[in-house]
């Protein structure tokens, strides 16, 4: 029996479905590119997913330290991504397919007020596509049982620099990504609180891990989730990207099948994440996210997207063009 590689083309092509809503139109808000890491994931391979069936009709790409420069002063190495995503960017217009429209880079917010550098280096970069920044802080407690495990140093969200730079952010007209898993929401909900005037956006629901330590918590991390979840709502300056959980560090072992998910399997499993997510936050601060290519290792991008129509299929039109469009083209001003 020849074995077929998880996440590949073959693999996924397994599970063909018919295409939920085709009209919907779609604003993919975070997708990564990368030439550099064993595979290859760039605008050719991003718009045959986003061109599958659904009607997706721009994306917003999401820092991963991919194409950095290999000389220069630290800090500015970053800018090589953004060098890097514009390419890709400028080659998305010629196809006639979604259009990489905008950029979230990468700077160190540690930097506090010098930061403001990097920020004007990733403009001067980014032809008008720079957005904002993501300084993830996810710091992975059990690094080795975690397939990505973040590397954040301990008390990033309390660093008196970081939080400088965010204000800077701000000041700026900026936003700022997170990436971080669910036992550290609390610290976020914490940090959000000292940084109002600053635009954020929640990745990946907070990343409620489920290998490892976590494999047999579900239910204890999704009551407690639940309880963050909420607290983080009641600041208005934070919005969720309602997506990303189909990562093999979730825990839900599609990654490990012969075959993918299919979107009613996804729909079964995650459910109640995106509703509750929806329910403290509203549509009007939710988008519905890919995080391709990694989310492949799961499921394909036209099954995915089946699957979040199908969690929000008693919601009224407007309120799901919000959720796939309205929301992410608001907080990344997507021209």
């Amino acid at each position: 029996m020849v074995e077929i590689n998880i996440g590949s083309e073959e693999w996924l092509a397994q599970v063909k479905e018919d295409i939920v809503e085709p009209d919907i139109r779609i604003i993919d808000p975070h997708h990564h590119l990368w030439d550099d890491r064993g595979s290859t994931y760039l605008v050719k391979d991003l718009q045959a997913d986003t061109g599958s069936g659904h009607n997706v009709l721009k994306t917003v790409y999401m820092e991963c330290g991919w194409g950095y420069k290999e000389d220069g002063p630290r800090h500015l190495k970053v800018i090589g991504e953004t060098e890097a995503v514009v390419d890709q960017a400028n080659k998305s217009k010629e196809t006639g397919e979604a259009v990489i429209s905008a950029i979230v880079s990468r700077a160190d917010l540690r930097l506090g007020e010098e930061v403001i550098e990097v920020l004007e280096a990733h403009e001067e970069a980014s032809q008008g596509l720079f957005r904002g920044i993501r300084h993830a802080g996810a710091r992975a407690e059990h690094p080795d049982a975690l397939t990505i495990p973040g590397g954040a140093p301990e008390g990033l969200f309390q660093d008196a620099g970081f939080l400088k730079g965010m204000n800077v952010l701000g000041r700026k007209g900026f936003t700022y990504d997170t990436w971080h898993y669910h036992y550290q929401n609390i610290e976020f909900a914490e940090m959000v609180k000292k940084v109002p005037d600053t635009q954020m956006i929640l990745d990946h629901f907070g990343t409620p891990l489920g290998v490892g330590p976590y494999a047999n918590k579900r239910e204890e991390i999704f009551e407690q989730w639940k309880k963050d979840i909420k607290e983080i709502s009641k600041s208005e300056n934070v919005f969720m990207k309602i997506g990303g959980m189909a990562m093999p560090d979730n825990g839900f072992g599609w990654n490990n099948r012969d075959k993918p998910a299919t979107s009613d399997e996804f729909v079964e499993a995650q459910r109640p994440y995106y509703l509750h997510a929806i329910d403290c936050f509203g549509p009007e601060r939710c988008m519905m996210e890919s995080n391709f290519p990694v989310d492949r290792m799961s499921l394909s991008y036209h099954v995915l997207y089946n699957g979040l129509k199908k969690i929000v299929a008693d919601f009224s039109d407007d309120e799901k063009d919000q959720m796939f469009y309205r929301t992410a083209e608001s907080v990344y001003t997507v021209n």
